[in-house]
């Protein structure tokens, strides 16, 4: 694996909050991803950062399902492999199949979509295109989603889209093990 263009802080030279902060990033037992572990090098950030992923992540009113959707559609939209395949597991936890972490690439037109869904997906791509909702769009979705969820669509995508941002930015690559991301056929910038 290529070096990261940022290099990581050494577990060692870290204080000790700092550490912490950088451990409970881990999941199942593996190191925190480098798009978190890298906040290190500005420690007044990464408590923040983390309490808000956190919020998002398990106060929000979004389903895990939609969630994660719009997780993979983010990574896809930013054409990033490592927040891609760090984010299938994700995915399948929240009962999203293997069929349709592959429509996520396809995005709004594939067939595996609820109606919900499809609006979710083409909020999230005119999000990636305009970085806005049209009207039309925010209509649908708000047939079957609360405003709270409005709200949190935005953020929630916007949140995958920087990780997905600093994940191309220093270099992250993929675990190996994991499954490519649909199309990936170009090494990162």
């Amino acid at each position: 694996m290529t070096p990261l263009r940022v290099p990581l802080v050494p577990v060692e030279e870290l204080d000790e909050d700092t550490a912490a902060l950088v451990a409970l990033a881990a999941q199942d037992g593996r190191e925190a991803p480098p798009t978190v572990a890298v906040l290190a090098h500005t420690p007044s950030l990464l408590g923040p950062f983390l309490g808000w992923a956190a919020a998002l992540a398990l106060n929000g009113v979004l389903s895990h399902r939609d969630h994660e959707l719009l997780a993979l559609r983010a990574a896809f939209n930013s054409r990033s492999p490592f927040e891609w395949g760090e984010h299938i597991g994700f995915a399948r936890s929240a009962g999203i199949t293997d069929a349709e972490i592959e429509a996520a690439a396809e995005g709004p037109t594939a067939t595996a979509w609820t109606v919900p869904e499809r609006n979710l997906l083409r909020a999230a791509d005119e999000l990636y295109q305009s970085s806005a909702i049209s009207g039309d769009t925010m209509a649908a979705l708000a047939v079957d989603y609360a405003p709270a969820a409005l709200v949190e669509i935005p953020f929630v995508y916007g949140q995958y889209t920087m990780l997905s941002m600093v994940a191309n930015a220093i270099g992250a690559e993929p675990d190996p093990a994991w499954e490519p991301m649909p199309g990936w056929d170009r090494e990162p910038l």
